[in-house]
């Protein structure tokens, strides 16, 4: 199967990533445009989105997968961001090396395990290495194992695990995964990638 995917431009991207959000109900919020905009400009990002035909309609295509990550520095002037390193400090290099952070994504309900995140997340990590990323870092909960499961099968290693007292399921699990030009040998999707600015 080859796998369609759009690679978007900041503003386009970001009123897409408002768009498909809709289709998640297990986001408790979700993300609006200007807060896209606002969190990725001024820094190398990526916003992707895999399509796919209707199973009762091949004609009508709609967004099934997404992923936007983008470039986390040692020193963050966003006080969310500047946490995250904080927390990563012990587990992840910064100094003289590019982390590129998946910060949202995910894959419609109906369409899960058919192999649109793992595209999508090669198609990452492809990109990551053409833009000169040394690590890509993620953040999961607990509860989302269907994610966590997937991750360890794309070889993202767990790096931090942070413990929720209250409920184990909203427990905080960081991945992240070391990129060089053997890791695209490990890709098994076939992509076709559109670039729409």
């Amino acid at each position: 199967m080859e796998y369609h995917i759009r690679q978007y431009g900041l503003s386009q991207g970001a009123l897409e990533i408002e768009y498909i959000e809709e289709f998640f109900g297990e986001f408790p919020r979700r993300k609006k445009s200007a807060e896209v905009v606002r969190r990725l400009q001024g820094r190398t990002h990526q916003i992707v989105m895999a399509e796919a035909a209707l199973p009762d309609d091949s004609a009508t295509v709609v967004p099934v997968s997404f992923k936007v990550s983008h470039e986390l520095r040692e020193t963050e002037t966003d006080s969310k961001l500047n946490d995250l390193v904080a927390r990563l400090a012990g587990c992840v290099t910064f100094t003289e090396r590019r982390i590129l952070y998946s910060w949202i994504g995910g894959t419609r309900r109906d369409w899960r395990g058919q192999g649109f995140f793992r595209a999508l997340t090669e198609q990452q990590e492809s990109w990551a290495l053409d833009h000169g990323f040394d690590e890509i870092v993620v953040k999961t909960k607990n509860r989302f194992y269907g994610m966590r499961g997937t991750l360890d099968h794309l070889e993202f290693d767990v790096i931090l695990f942070e413990r929720d007292l209250v409920d184990p399921a909203e427990s905080k699990v960081y991945l992240s995964k070391r990129l060089c030009r053997a890791v695209l040998e490990g890709h098994r999707s076939r992509r076709d990638v559109v670039n729409i600015a």
